[in-house]
């Protein structure tokens, strides 16, 4: 009985490893389709430094224009050789000048004037923490002292707080610089740092920043009794303040409604945020770069792609006269043969990034087109009721292009308007449906309930349930939390802060 259930099993094993034949069928991604693919991703601004990578990285790859010659080779008869067995180059490919200029480059009407200027225009700007450590030229410190101060100046957010606590920067102090310090000196200095412009600068919370500039206000008018009374509710009422609790602070402050509104007049004078004036390191270079520029030209909308940062691109001469070379050459050894096959890679891979950055403006352009046909209406006025529901799925079906294809081109792209420069994006939008069955896009709602919360009366402010009632009024059939989800995403507070005296 063990041998037949041994035997059973010998054969399932057998069963099991028996060799069969099978089809699949896969879909891969070619290097090609994948360069082109991040490509896509790249917006116009940073386009310009993914050019420079690809020349750094391939010397047959160089900048300007294709310059159509007639090829030496192209009318001569090869003369008679021996085979060589190991010469299987086809190098009439990279030799042949037929294609001529790419047929990209010459449809001027899709892009900017050639003329243009296709460098970046670069900023040239003070940041924020530049501004602030020219001001310690002002103050009597020593070398110590200008060492601690600028360590507090680094640690201060684009906002103007210090909000990194002050034991941190001792041990920064201590580790980085060489310099025990302690708490006494380094309020101290900060003490001096709040006297610098923008008034407020280096407070540790928005208290301490709105006292700062009060204080520097009664400096001047000690005897006005409103920045007395808003001194007395920053720092004795401020979370009541923050709330909008005016009935409880009328009865704390024993003042009246009319002391209490000018109290508040005087505080919505300060400004929250003392750094959001100045550029910082990281706003200094965020300017929107635009992708597309869509011209009204008497009503007829003429679109047009940037092409300021696509600098026009070509194979290296010098490697197609390599080519060349050794295409007339008798004996070919196998050093050069090594050559020549790295020659040809390289070239193969210029030719890719050049054709790749065809096809990312030809896709850019067929995306956007359609974009811009689907949302005529609103293009043609800027009313943003006049916007449709659109998902990618649409453009997707106008285009031919698969979906991811034009999340990728809207992810990152602008367009500028007339009426302002937007992210592509943006205009695509779910669909909401009114009692008469007509499907409208979010973004009119959105519209209309801005509208209706900046046209409110500020001392009765509309409640997210009066909001959504009168939405329901014009026939738009909503929900009150879905009212308050796109008030938020609106960055719209609620109505009791929204309050006014």
């Amino acid at each position: 009985m063990c041998q037949k259930a041994l035997l059973e099993l010998l054969w399932k094993t057998i069963t099991m490893l028996k060799q069969r034949l099978t089809q699949k069928l896969q879909q891969r991604l070619s290097p090609q389709q994948i360069q082109l693919m991040k490509l896509l991703q790249v917006p116009t601004a940073s386009l310009e430094q993914r050019v420079k990578e690809e020349l750094e990285v391939n010397p047959a790859l160089e900048e300007g224009k294709v310059e159509a010659e007639k090829d030496e080779f192209d009318n001569k008869e090869e003369p008679e050789k021996k085979e060589d067995p190991n010469d299987d180059i086809d190098l009439s490919e990279y030799i042949s000048d037929d294609d001529g200029i790419a047929d990209y480059k010459l449809k001027t009407n899709n892009y900017r004037d050639p003329d243009d200027n296709k460098t970046i225009p670069i900023p040239v700007v003070e940041t924020f923490h530049d501004h602030l450590k020219n001001q310690l030229g002002l103050l009597q410190l020593n070398d110590r002292e200008v060492v601690i101060a600028k360590q507090l100046i680094g640690s201060i957010d684009d906002d103007g707080y210090l909000r990194r606590e002050l034991e941190a920067i001792i041990d920064d102090l201590a580790f980085t610089q060489y310099i025990n310090s302690d708490m006494e000196e380094l309020s101290r200095i900060l003490d001096k740092l709040h006297t610098f412009e923008p008034a407020g600068v280096g407070a540790r919370n928005p208290q301490e920043c709105l006292l700062i500039q009060i204080n520097r206000k009664l400096k001047l008018q000690p005897e006005n009794t409103s920045l007395i009374n808003a001194k007395r509710l920053l720092k004795t009422h401020f979370e009541e303040f923050a709330k909008k609790h005016y009935t409880k602070l009328l009865r704390q402050l024993s003042i009246t409604e009319d002391e209490l509104k000018d109290a508040n007049d005087e505080i919505l004078k300060l400004n929250p945020k003392p750094g959001s004036g100045h550029a910082s390191e990281s706003r200094a270079e965020n300017y929107v770069i635009p992708d597309f520029i869509l011209v009204n030209d008497n009503g007829e909308l003429n679109l047009s792609l940037n092409s300021r940062n696509a600098p026009d691109l070509k194979v290296s001469n010098d490697y197609v006269d390599m080519m060349r070379a050794y295409n007339k050459s008798k004996t070919k050894d196998k050093k050069e043969k090594e050559a020549i096959l790295f020659i040809k890679q390289k070239i193969d891979s210029a030719k890719w990034f050049i054709d790749a950055i065809k096809q990312r403006q030809q896709t850019m352009m067929n995306c956007m087109q359609a974009i811009l046909e689907y949302q005529y209406a609103y293009f043609l006025t800027g009313d943003e009721t006049r916007l449709k529901p659109m998902i990618l799925k649409d453009i997707a079906e106008i285009t031919g292009l698969d979906i991811s294809t034009i999340s990728r081109v809207a992810h990152s792209k602008y367009i500028q308007t007339e009426f302002g420069t937007f992210q592509l994006k943006s205009f695509f939008s779910e669909s909401i449906q009114k009692d008469n069955g007509e499907e409208v896009s979010t973004r009119e709602v959105k519209k209309i309930l801005k509208d209706m919360i900046a046209d409110e009366d500020k001392r009765k402010p509309l409640s997210d349930q009066k909001l959504t009632d009168t939405l329901v009024g014009k026939g738009y059939n909503i929900a009150r939390r879905t009212v308050a989800k796109y008030r938020e995403q609106l960055n719209i507070p609620v109505a009791r802060l929204r309050k006014v005296l």
